[in-house]
């Protein structure tokens, strides 16, 4: 019989066997081969793995846990301020009419209500940046959850709408700013051809003799030529300009990079914003918050869609009648759609009034048609797009618009229809409830 010089199961429990020296074995240091450098492997990744001698993990500020209600109560029967009662009882509690005490955290509230209103008052800008950045964010947080309800990781969902819209930015961009210099320049080019047809017209001249313009603008011409002051406020002016268009710049930086860190850190940031509520209204104030967050979304996805499609019909229909710098004026109509009520009203009229340069059949036809698509806008584009964000009245919203205007500019109109709302919510769902009851 032929001898068994096989591998032998160190687990099977048989005797092991001698190989005989004399009859090696063809192959047979490859499976101890193999076996050795898998040992090899596995002591390396267990060596990358064991932290460094002396290394401590780095420390991280985290949320506490929630206490159980059985810690609770045992810590309220102890009566300790510890879960056991291991710092001792705490001793009576100030009365809150010792005149002492009550001077003293009276001072102490005013002096905390001045130190924020000197904070406030000279981080105005930054605060503006971070409510810009925390609206944009709000608006692309439905974007993502749509990604992620299609088992999309948040992360991937995230690069993949800024990835999405910067390439939309940029090709609205790219197509509409050559257009916009060509007519730019276009317009400084016709500029003195208007001016000099003006002066050269019968109305000019009629002014002219009776008032004596050119003199009196040739004199102050002079007078502006002599006066080094207004020369040197010329230059003022030119260097203020420089420098607002590079705090712009800065500011746009700020509120990407901020967006994309309140993008990313939303589902956090509302964790530590409920645990700041107390325990027992956690979860109403948690529903109440999910729903204003989720109609803030709404409505800014929803009026980047109306703005969309305003520009597109403006800009079509000023292609057709040939209206001047229509990709400049398409580009004013956007802008201002965003501006609720008083932006479409306001772009239609600058457009009409542009579009009387080509005559005032064009400028009729030019307002006839866009505040007709305002009209079905109102009715039919609207209301399917902003179904799902909650509704404001009339009054309500031309009164938070000019508000929200008045107080914080283009940025106050806005944000001032979905401030409004979930004021409304708020005034629904926690006041008028809390007076039904009584």
């Amino acid at each position: 019989m032929a001898e068994n010089t096989g591998p032998i199961d160190p687990e099977s429990g048989a005797d092991e066997v001698a190989r005989p020296v004399d009859q090696p074995v063809i192959g047979a240091d490859q499976p101890r081969a193999r076996h050795g450098v898998g040992q090899v492997l596995r002591r390396v990744v267990q060596r990358l793995r064991t932290p460094l001698p002396g290394a401590q993990p780095r420390v991280r500020f985290e949320m506490p846990p929630l206490q159980e209600e059985e810690s609770i109560a045992e810590v309220e029967l102890d009566g300790g301020i510890g879960p056991s009662g291991e710092f001792g009882e705490p001793g009576p509690r100030v009365s809150a009419r010792n005149p002492v005490y009550l001077g003293f955290m009276g001072t102490v509230g005013v002096g905390i209500a001045l130190a924020l209103y000197y904070v406030a008052s000279h981080t105005t800008q930054l605060l503006l940046w971070i409510l810009a950045a925390l609206f944009i964010a709000l608006g692309l947080e439905p974007v993502v959850r749509w990604l992620e309800s299609h088992r999309v990781p948040r992360a991937l969902g995230i690069a993949v709408t800024i990835l999405a819209l910067l390439g939309v930015l940029g090709a609205f961009f790219g197509t509409l700013i050559p257009t916009m210099v060509e007519q730019i320049t276009q317009l400084v080019n016709n500029v003195p051809v208007w001016i000099q047809d003006f002066l050269q017209s019968d109305f000019y001249r009629s002014i002219d003799e009776q008032f004596g313009i050119k003199t009196r603008v040739t004199e102050e011409l002079q007078k502006f030529g002599q006066d080094s002051t207004a020369i040197s406020n010329i230059f003022g002016g030119v260097l203020g300009v420089g420098t607002t268009i590079a705090n712009s710049i800065f500011g746009v930086l700020i509120v990407v990079v901020l967006s994309l860190y309140f993008l990313a850190a939303m589902p956090a940031m509302k964790v530590w914003a409920y645990r700041l509520a107390p325990r027992s209204r956690r979860r109403r104030v948690e529903a109440l918050s999910e729903e204003i967050t989720r109609s803030v979304g709404n409505y800014v996805i929803g009026q980047v869609c109306v703005a969309v499609l305003n520009a597109t019909f403006a800009f079509i229909v000023m292609s057709i009648l040939n209206v001047p710098f229509a990709a400049l004026l398409a580009f004013v109509v956007g802008f201002l759609a965003f501006i609720p009520l008083v932006g479409g009203v306001v772009a239609g009229t600058i457009i009409s009034l542009v579009a009387l340069s080509a005559g005032w059949q064009t400028g009729i036809v030019m307002a006839i048609a866009y505040f007709a698509y305002l009209q079905f806008e109102a009715y039919f584009v609207s209301p399917r797009i902003m179904q799902r964000a909650v509704a404001v009245p009339g009054p309500v919203a031309v009164i938070s618009v000019i508000a929200g205007g008045s107080l914080l500019g283009v940025l106050g109109a806005l944000i001032a229809i979905p401030t409004a709302a979930s004021a409304l919510l708020l005034i629904k769902e926690v006041f008028i409830a809390r007076q039904d009851k009584h």
